[in-house]
Order: C-alpha cells, then structure tokens, then sequence
C-alpha cells in the first residue's frame, strides 16, 4: 500500500511539473502569436508599407498627355519630373509618364521650368 501511495504521489508530481512545462511554452507560443499579429497586420515590423503604383491600381494602361491635372501632380515646383521613389509608381508607368510629360511640354500644355510656372502665374492673376 505504502508504493501505491508513493507511486501516486509521484505521479501527482510529476503531473504538476508537466503542466507547469506546459503553461510555460503554452505563454511563450501566445507573447509569440501576438508578435506575429504585430507583424503579419503591416506586413512588417518596422518602415514604410510598400507603396502600390497609382496607375496600375486604377488599371490605366495609357498615359494620356492631354490630362495636364494629373500630369501636374508628378512635376515638382521646378518643373521637373518627380523620381520613381517619390511618385510610387511603376517602373512601366514612370517611363510611359515621363514620355506623356514630354509630349505635353512640347504642346505648351505644361512648363518647361519653375520660370514659366510663375510667370503664368502672374498672366492670369
């Protein structure tokens, strides 16, 4: 009788270290799951989500030089075309952009440079 009670006892132990183990992991898995919901909802732990190009978004395949408005947005305040890194588009639509920007500068549809950008400013008010 008294190896039964020995056995048990050793066996009610041994069953509290092994839930204790379990909890343990059973902690480390769920700090670790809300890490991974952390990182899964950004795509990243740390930075910048990647930017989507505005073109292909819209699925326009043809850059018309006639829109002068949406051409507008992608000059700078000098009249230069804005890089790929600060535009966000597409190394397709940034090439097909900047021919359609060319293009209208040639109709005087847009500036050449920021001169011209304040001297019709001034023409018109």
């Amino acid at each position: 009788m008294a190896e039964v009670e020995e056995r048990s006892v050793q066996e009610g132990a041994s069953t509290e270290a092994s839930a204790a183990e379990r909890t343990a992991p059973a902690e480390a898995q769920q700090a670790s799951a809300s890490t991974q919901r952390r990182v899964t909802r950004t795509g990243r732990r740390y930075g910048r989500r990647q930017r989507v190009c505005a073109f292909c978004a819209e699925h326009i395949t043809y850059v018309d030089y006639k829109q002068v408005d949406v051409l507008s947005r992608y000059l700078s305040e000098r009249g230069q075309i804005r890089p790929r890194r600060k535009t966000g588009l597409c190394a397709k639509h940034q090439r097909r952009l900047a021919v359609a920007i060319k293009r209208a500068r040639h109709l005087a549809l847009l500036p050449f440079t920021g001169e011209h950008i304040r001297m019709a400013a001034r023409y018109q008010g």
